[in-house]
């Protein structure tokens, strides 16, 4: 019996704009704000911004990471354990951190 080979020929097809969301990292979702007007985001801003609780423990996540927002974007769960923040916490502060680097997330502004 003979076996039979089946190819499947299709053409891909995609505009500038969806090729230019595949290429350039962060293409898609870049966030789009308002650049001329941001306000330097400090460890305070960032805790406060994300809310439930997370801004009781800004003393201690200062003191550890000496007021670097950068630094706190890097760390990892075990640092944050460490200053004896609560699991529901650490993981906000992550998961909030991650949205950051990505662009997606901003803490709203205090009035």
């Amino acid at each position: 019996m003979a076996r039979r080979c089946l190819s499947f020929s299709f053409s891909l097809s995609l505009s500038r704009d969806h090729l230019r969301r595949l290429l350039l990292p962060g293409g898609a979702r870049s966030y789009r704000g308002g650049s001329q007007n941001e306000v330097k985001v400090g460890i305070a801003e960032f805790l406060r911004g994300i809310g439930g609780g997370v801004e009781g423990h800004v003393a201690k996540v200062e003191a550890e990471v000496g007021g670097d927002l950068q630094k706190l974007l890097q760390t990892c769960t075990l640092r944050l354990k460490k200053l004896a923040i609560p699991c529901k916490h650490r993981k906000l502060i992550l998961n909030y951190a991650h949205k950051y680097r990505l662009g997606l997330w901003r803490p709203p502004p205090q009035p």
